[in-house]
């Protein structure tokens, strides 16, 4: 690889770090520490690195020539390999005499075998930032490689929170006794609600256009050729049908027939895989029976996606299916599921819980109104019921618009709105 092809990388990147203009996201790190960040694309990783390095530059404890930082979805690069990683050091130390950097590594997934140079890195006492857009990042084969010299951080498109500090809307404590702030926050939530929390898309003309082309580059880059799927039509149908089936549990079965019923063959090796490619991309996430045997909760599960913008692309009138997705992912975001801990789940043994989080004793309810009457024998007697066997729990139901206290049977449940559930983080 030219030297000089990665000095101008270096130099650039350097020059950008002053003049990118942030907007402070929650999260802290450790500067003394090692970290893999990993994400659906675009969701803010390299932001993340940018924010970061600006951090250390406001503290007096680097300055631009100290960063070595390098994006490996930067054609220029396309044909570094592994066994070249070395040359970004001797590239740095020759516009920089000796300098001991501080090293951010953008989207190095691209690289095969990179994680071998990131722990040689870290044992050398280098400080690492690297990002990635695939969930292999974090398998047990390369968190081994790594030998848990690496911090593991997970970044999510905009929370709401953030997204009305984006338009410059800071929630005090009695904000929603304030009745233009209140307004305000109803009004943007309904533009996140239907286009999601990609910072990049908020001052876009033609969000779905974005949204269009993001879903096109995950599910072609990051997905299809990534795993040199052969048939990306019946890949495109999974999809597809897995935003029609938002708030249901499925099992491979069904979506196997759901596939075969519209005349495309799939295997249920293969559609396994597929699940998994979406799962290993961050398009989606899914959470299990909180009663279910083991085996069935590997099995039988709720999917949701990434970010409603990108559900939205599938749905037309779809409120319903947009309103559980948003909760899910508020969940996600804080109680996230990994192989070997699961903490989010839903509950399906006599009544249907849409959430239930153990750790928080909390049980949650979605529905976009409890106004009829089915609606609300099915929700709060289904919640009522649930919370008579389990006592410890808090009950909660998230509407579109109802925020009322209701007492049946010594129980008590809160409504609340969800715009107003997602800005206090309830």
């Amino acid at each position: 690889m030219d030297k000089q092809v990665i000095k101008t990388v270096i130099g650039e990147k350097q020059q950008q770090i002053g003049r990118t203009r942030l907007l402070q996201r929650s999260g802290q790190f450790d500067e003394h520490s090692c970290y893999v960040l990993v994400g659906i694309r675009r969701a803010g990783k390299s932001y993340t690195l940018y924010q970061n390095m600006q951090a250390r530059i406001s503290a007096g404890t680097a300055k631009v020539e100290d960063f070595l930082y390098i994006n490996f979805e930067d054609e220029r690069l396309a044909s570094l390999k592994s066994d070249e990683l070395g040359t970004l050091l001797d590239a740095y130390w020759e516009m920089y005499d000796q300098k001991h950097p501080l090293i951010y590594l953008d989207e190095i997934q691209n690289i095969d075998g990179w994680e071998k140079f990131a722990r040689r890195l870290a044992e050398e006492k280098y400080r690492v930032m690297i990002t990635g857009s695939n969930a292999k990042m974090l398998s047990r084969e390369i968190a081994s490689t790594l030998g848990g010299s690496y911090i593991q951080r997970y970044i999510y498109p905009f929370s709401f929170e953030e997204y009305l500090n984006y338009y410059g809307i800071l929630l005090d404590k009695n904000w929603e006794f304030q009745p233009e702030k209140r307004l305000a926050v109803v009004r943007h939530f309904n533009e996140y609600f239907f286009r999601g929390g990609f910072a990049e898309s908020f001052d876009k003309t033609d969000k779905r256009e974005w949204l269009t082309s993001l879903y096109q580059k995950i599910l072609m880059g990051d997905i299809v050729e990534r795993n040199k799927i052969r048939n990306p039509r019946s890949f495109r149908l999974l999809a597809r049908k897995l935003a029609d089936s938002v708030m249901q549990p499925t099992t491979l079965k069904r979506l196997e027939h759901i596939i075969k019923s519209t005349g495309d063959s799939i295997s249920p090796t293969v559609l396994k895989d597929y699940l998994d490619y979406m799962e290993d991309a961050y398009l989606i996430f899914s959470i299990p029976n909180l009663v279910s045997p083991l085996t069935e909760q590997q099995t039988i599960v709720k999917r949701y996606f990434a970010d409603n913008g990108i559900l939205n692309l599938f749905l037309t009138s779809g409120e319903t299916k947009l309103l559980e997705n948003i909760v899910a992912i508020q969940l996600n975001k804080r109680y996230h599921n990994t192989p070997d801990e699961l903490r989010l789940f839903y509950y399906n043994k006599g009544v249907e819980i849409d959430f239930c989080i153990p750790e928080a004793n909390k049980a949650i309810q979605v529905s976009y109104s409890i106004d009829d009457l089915d609606t609300y024998e099915r929700e709060v007697g289904g919640l009522i019921k649930f919370l008579k066997t389990y006592k410890q729990y808090q009950g909660i139901i998230v509407t579109w618009d109802t925020e009322r206290q209701i007492v049946e049977d010594g129980i008590t449940i809160e409504a609340i709105p969800v715009w107003k559930w997602l800005a206090v983080n309830f």
